[in-house]
């Protein structure tokens, strides 16, 4: 909890500091990289540092914690603090490390607010800072105990034993330990870090949902990334990872997975974000699950709906389950009604569904929105979003 003196000065300037942020995190990356090259090359991912995603999800980050602070001074923001702790655990990030962040993150605060960074004032926003940080250790030191490793300790090389062609967008790859030791606990819903060697040596790091639970495997699978910057992982994954190779990956990871209740379930994904859903898809199928299922998917269009096949045969498995499709650009004959993006307020949802969502955030805050004006409660809808988290609200 923040100290009342300090509450009233974070409450006084957080509007200056938030206005800011824009300015500080650039800043604060830069002398980051700066001082620690290394970093950018092995462990911060250099697309959202090119488009500056990374630096929002900090702002959005820093700000969401502050503010939670001096508004619910009696609640912790627990499910923003989990999400965080288990990214940095699936990247291997240790306690040491919140230091080097605290040293550059507070010299670019007080290049850019200047005089306004009284003693008090930093003394507040420090105090910020540690709760947050203290937090988020705690956290990361149970969940590496969790997985039986240690920070830097995560990745364990596997071999690639098989590779699929979902469509010409998405491969998903098939891996097992070359150690020879049992595969690692993973929650339906959960995510690996991958970690490549790239042409120019660096070391880059991607997180990849697991998209099914195979016995003597891991399965995930990658969506080749297009644009400006394209995607040097998906790419180099892509072309240059045949069977046979050999791939660092981390722990599972990830909050956002598969509870073991009986309520009614709701899957809702979009574009690339089925592969989780299909991760939980398959274990409910698997498990001869008799909850109530309704699944949700948009895409394109037929031919990029990676899993399209997994969908209707996992849900025919099911006894009470049933999928809704939506296409933007559907081939051939089909409904008017299932042309566009989702509309889940069509859907017949009953009380106490519990819903997953994943996919691109213009899709999360619809289906968000849409599945409250159902009577979902905030807390049954838990959301994935690929990216970096913009912070979709402070209750998701």
């Amino acid at each position: 909890m923040l100290s009342p003196k300090s509450t009233e000065i974070v409450r006084a300037t957080l509007p200056a500091v938030g206005g800011a942020i824009g300015e500080i995190t650039p800043l604060f990356y830069d002398k980051l990289f700066a001082a620690h090259p290394e970093l950018l090359r092995d462990l911060f991912n250099r697309g959202n540092q090119a488009n500056g995603a990374q630096q929002q999800a900090l702002a959005g980050s820093i700000a969401a914690f502050a503010t939670a602070l001096v508004e619910h001074p009696e609640a912790r923001p627990d499910a923003m603090l989990s999400r965080i702790a288990h990214k940095h655990v699936s990247l291997g990030i240790g306690a040491e490390q919140y230091r080097v962040v605290h040293l550059h993150l507070f010299a670019a605060i007080a290049e850019v607010l200047g005089d306004a960074v009284t003693e008090e004032v930093a003394a507040a926003w420090d105090e910020v800072y540690w709760l947050m940080a203290n937090a988020l250790i705690a956290l990361e030191a149970r969940l590496y105990k969790q997985a039986g490793t240690a920070a830097g300790e995560v990745f364990r090389p596997y071999r690639v034993t098989g590779r699929i062609e979902e469509t010409a967008e998405v491969t998903t790859f098939l891996v097992q330990p070359v150690d020879g030791r049992p595969l690692p606990a993973a929650r339906p819903g959960q995510y690996v870090s991958v970690r490549t060697e790239l042409a120019d040596g660096a070391r880059q790091i991607r997180q990849y949902s697991l998209s099914g639970h195979p016995d003597d495997a891991l399965q995930f699978s990658v969506k080749r990334v297009t644009g400006d910057p394209a995607g040097e992982v998906s790419q180099h994954l892509h072309d240059r990872v045949p069977v046979g190779a050999t791939l660092m990956i981390g722990a599972p990871c990830g909050d956002v997975a598969l509870d073991d209740g009986t309520s009614p379930v709701l899957l809702a994904s979009a574009g690339i974000g089925c592969t989780p859903m299909t991760g939980m898809l398959s274990h409910l199928a698997a498990t001869g699950s008799r909850r109530p299922v309704i699944t949700v998917h948009a895409d394109r269009s037929e031919a990029t709906h990676a899993f399209r096949a997994d969908l209707l045969q996992l849900t025919e498995k099911l006894p009470d389950a049933v999928a809704h499709i939506w296409y933007e650009q559907p081939e051939g004959d089909w409904p008017a009604d299932r042309t566009g993006y989702a509309d889940l307020s069509r859907l017949d949802i009953p009380a106490g569904t519990t819903a997953y969502l994943c996919g691109p955030l213009p899709f999360l805050r619809s289906a968000r929105t849409q599945l409250l004006e159902a009577g979902v409660a905030a807390a049954d809808i838990h959301y994935e979003v690929f990216g970096p988290d913009l912070w979709l609200g402070a209750d998701a």
